[in-house]
């Protein structure tokens, strides 16, 4: 059975962006892929500091064991596809959301050809700036994204709220049946080929 990990990057723990990730999680299971939604929490999430540590022992972990990173690289080493919620603070995602996923992605978590998709959560405006940059790692790792009838965005201030945009909830479900589709059809063991890096940063 496929698994889907979707991470709630909201410091709420069972706020608007829960309830979000929680329909797409039940439309999942409808369609008999297994979900595990997982909490960033309130503790302090550490950025990235480039020391590249993780690339030299190349055991696919970040040097800094003192919070959910590690624990969150080895749910999405076990996992078939990603999804990641937030709400929208000062027009992006929060911080430690942001924080995990790069030091997650850079460190080495296993995420090529896994499907992905973020969801965005706010009271009134940005969310599509947030949406854009949640989604744009997923854009860098070889992780195709799977897509809705709308941006993946559900709107809420007061808790609860999100429980009201039938709209943004259809958005979710049909986000979840978009993602089975791309879980049952595409084939792990024959991936895409894929040509050697060739990195060109402009200055020779």
């Amino acid at each position: 059975m496929a698994k889907v990990l979707l991470i709630n990057g909201s410091p709420r723990k069972q706020g608007n962006t829960f309830i979000a990730l929680s329909e797409v999680a039940k439309t999942l299971n409808e369609q008999g892929i297994e979900t595990e939604i997982e909490w960033v929490g309130t503790k302090p999430v550490r950025g990235c500091i480039a020391c590249n540590t993780c690339k030299q022992a190349g055991n696919g972990k970040c040097v800094f064991d003192d919070d959910i990173c590690n624990k969150i690289i080895e749910k999405i080493n076990n996992s078939d596809a990603l999804v990641v919620g937030a709400p929208v603070y000062y027009g992006v995602p929060p911080g430690q959301t942001l924080a995990l996923i790069q030091r997650a992605f850079y460190a080495g978590a296993k995420v090529d050809n896994k499907p992905a998709a973020a969801i965005t959560v706010c009271r009134r405006g940005g969310a599509t700036a947030a949406f854009q940059t949640l989604q744009m790692p997923f854009q860098m790792v070889n992780m195709p994204l799977a897509t809705s009838q709308y941006w993946n965005i559900v709107y809420g201030m007061m808790p609860g709220d999100a429980s009201l945009d039938t709209e943004g909830l259809q958005t979710m479900r049909q986000l979840a049946r978009n993602m089975a589709w791309m879980l049952k059809g595409m084939n792990p063991a024959n991936p895409p080929e894929q040509e050697p890096w060739q990195g060109m940063h402009f200055i020779r």
